[in-house]
């Protein structure tokens, strides 16, 4: 008799510990969630500026290759103009032959005025070389302001970054002749955002300050399956519709590693629908078929459902469930 009892007590315990422990239930509510429409969008700069030269000649030096980050100010390729050079050598020649002349039209000056405290000389002949003095002076003044001039085309043979970001061309290669304003690089500069076309049908339910999600890096869409994504918000959507289509600017953070003009995955809320969503743990399948618990009259009872792609919600990431529930049911969780 005790061993009876004994073995109905562990058979009790085992049937115990192997029912399953359900923590809480979940109440099932229909809600309505935007319906995401999957296009693509460009990478596009918010300003792309040339980096021009300021002077004609030679493409004597480039600095920066396709790709390279620059900021404002860098020198990132040398224009040489020889004629600047020579234009220099023939300007301090002038200037030591002006300088000579005006050292002894200085001699000559004190010279004079030493002969006219004697009475020597007349006061006109006085002024005669205090003009020349004069003269010489002014000569030298604008020999040396036109050296500063030529001086200053020799510096801005630098080309400089007009402000920072990154390079994206280089027409010009070294040691090709350009002129004044020619550009010598093609600079991405501000921040990066997303460009979308859409068909002109979703044009009335696009709204600035929408928010859409990005997808993985590439082409696929398979390529977003399983990766986080990135969220964005519709900043701008442009008032005209051309050739069908509807264009909308999205911003979006840390995009400075994408290249401007790579095109990639944008899910845009297009319109609104209505899903019942579970958390993924309350979903087990058995022998290809997925089953959730439902609470009824009863107790527990396993239902089989269709279940959806998984969608992130304010409540963080949820399962969808296609069929199998109504708005109203009660759902064990394990």
């Amino acid at each position: 008799m005790l061993k009876s009892r004994l073995s109905l007590a562990v058979l009790a315990a085992l049937a115990l510990s192997a029912a399953p422990a359900f923590a809480a239930e979940y109440l099932v509510r229909v809600q309505q969630v935007p319906d995401l429409k999957a296009v693509y969008g460009k990478v596009e700069s918010r300003d792309i500026v040339a980096a021009r030269a300021r002077i004609g000649g030679t493409l004597a030096e480039v600095s920066v290759t396709e790709g390279s980050a620059v900021k404002a100010g860098d020198v990132i390729a040398l224009v040489v103009d020889d004629k600047l050079a020579l234009q220099l050598d023939a300007l301090d020649s002038q200037l030591k032959g002006l300088q000579a002349q005006l050292d002894n039209a200085v001699v000559d000056l004190q010279r004079g005025k030493a002969l006219a405290a004697s009475g020597t000389i007349p006061r006109a002949s006085l002024d005669k070389l205090q003009t020349q003095v004069d003269v010489l002076t002014n000569q030298v003044s604008s020999t040396q302001s036109n050296r500063a001039v030529v001086t200053q085309q020799a510096t801005e043979g630098r080309v400089l970054a007009p402000s920072a970001g990154r390079v994206l061309t280089i027409p010009s290669p070294k040691g090709t002749v350009i002129m004044p304003g020619e550009p010598v690089a093609r600079i991405a500069s501000g921040a990066y955002f997303i460009r979308l076309s859409l068909p002109e049908r979703h044009a009335a339910l696009l709204k600035e300050g929408d928010t859409v999600e990005i997808g993985a890096r590439g082409l696929q869409p398979a390529a977003s399956i399983g990766q986080p994504l990135r969220r964005g918000r519709i900043v701008k959507v442009y008032p005209e519709i051309e050739g069908g289509r509807v264009a909308a600017d999205v911003e979006v953070d840390a995009l400075g590693d994408y290249f401007v003009g790579e095109r990639t995955l944008v899910m845009v809320p297009t319109d609104v629908r209505a899903v019942i969503t579970l958390p993924p743990q309350a979903v087990t399948n058995r022998y290809g078929v997925d089953y959730v618990k439902l609470m009824n009259g009863n107790g527990p009872v396993d239902v089989p459902v269709i279940i959806g792609s998984m969608m992130n919600t304010p409540d963080g990431k949820m399962l969808e469930i296609i069929s199998g529930l109504h708005d109203g049911d009660r759902v064990v969780l394990p």
